[in-house]
């Protein structure tokens, strides 16, 4: 089928080449010529904007957007509701905030636009592993491009589904990543322990790859955990800052909107915020009252 990519950075790059590789036409723009050209030799159709990358596919269109959350998105959403056409389909497989998608699907309705919401995980892996895809949106534009979305999975028939309505494969592409959020921290504090106990002196690595087989807790995250420790025993270079994209935000402020409890999401939330805090200002104001009630010695700023 003939699909049309707005965005050709890390992701959107390598969902290209599997549908290009899979026997589909793919016309793509980027902000960068370079860029489109060095895909033109892979055998992308390069459009220099949204017009020519409209005028190139035949309706009904399919054009996914694989764009950063916020603003960029939001102006290419409202951009592409002016070219396309009754019948054409837009898809968001980027990180956004199902509330957006459901104001964006209402927005596109009067004109016939079918609005998808596609949340997209495999990170860096997805080119060779292929990608999990939680979709959402009505489900004759799912079907109508059934095609693109197998030739981006692991397999035709498992790693992606029609998860709901418009809001939906965001929705569940955020908890996705509020569990994801949890996983890591217990991983991270786990291996912690392991490598405080010195007098074990326990060789992580091994104690990873033994837990990958057979084990109630292995997963990829842990093959992931096992490959970093081979490349880095000590992950020596690593500075202890722990970023977050936004999904994490986004799944704790849904449990405080719907009362569900989630103490461990937050919590591992708050933990990536702590990890940017090399001279916490609450640990000092600690330490100060622990000298004032107890006269407990503080350590001198280095």
């Amino acid at each position: 089928m003939e699909i049309g990519l707005v965005g050709l950075g890390r992701m959107g790059g390598n969902m290209a080449r599997r549908w290009l590789r899979g026997g589909h036409q793919v016309v793509g723009t980027a902000r960068s010529a370079e860029t489109l050209q060095a895909f033109a030799r892979e055998g992308l159709v390069p459009a220099p904007s949204l017009e020519d990358l409209v005028k190139h596919l035949k309706p009904p269109r399919a054009v996914w957007l694989m764009l950063p959350s916020g603003q960029a998105t939001e102006e290419t959403v409202a951009r592409m509701g002016a070219l396309l056409s009754k019948g054409d389909a837009l898809i968001d497989g980027g990180n956004t905030d199902y509330k957006d998608d459901i104001r964006r699907a209402a927005a596109l309705a009067p004109r016939g636009i079918h609005y998808l919401d596609q949340g997209t995980s495999g990170g860096v892996w997805g080119l060779q592993e292929g990608y999990c895809l939680m979709i959402g949106g009505p489900r004759e534009a799912v079907d109508r491009l059934k095609a693109a979305f197998m030739t981006l999975a692991p397999a035709p028939d498992r790693g992606w589904g029609h998860v709901g309505p418009v809001g939906a494969g965001h929705f569940v592409k955020m908890i996705h990543n509020g569990i994801e959020y949890g996983m890591m921290q217990a991983y991270a504090e786990g291996f912690a322990l392991l490598e405080a106990k010195r007098e074990f002196d326990l060789d992580l690595e091994r104690v990873a790859t033994v837990w990958q087989h057979g084990s109630v807790v292995r997963s990829w995250l842990l093959d992931l955990v096992a490959r970093a420790l081979a490349d880095n025993p000590e992950l020596s270079g690593i500075e202890p800052w722990v970023e977050d994209s936004g999904e994490g935000r986004w799944t704790v402020r849904e449990a405080i909107d719907s009362a569900v409890p989630a103490p461990v999401i937050a919590l591992a939330l708050m933990t990536r915020f702590r990890s940017r805090q090399p001279k916490s200002f609450a640990d000092r104001l600690l330490a100060a009252m622990r000298n004032q009630f107890g006269g407990h010695a503080i350590k001198a700023d280095k």
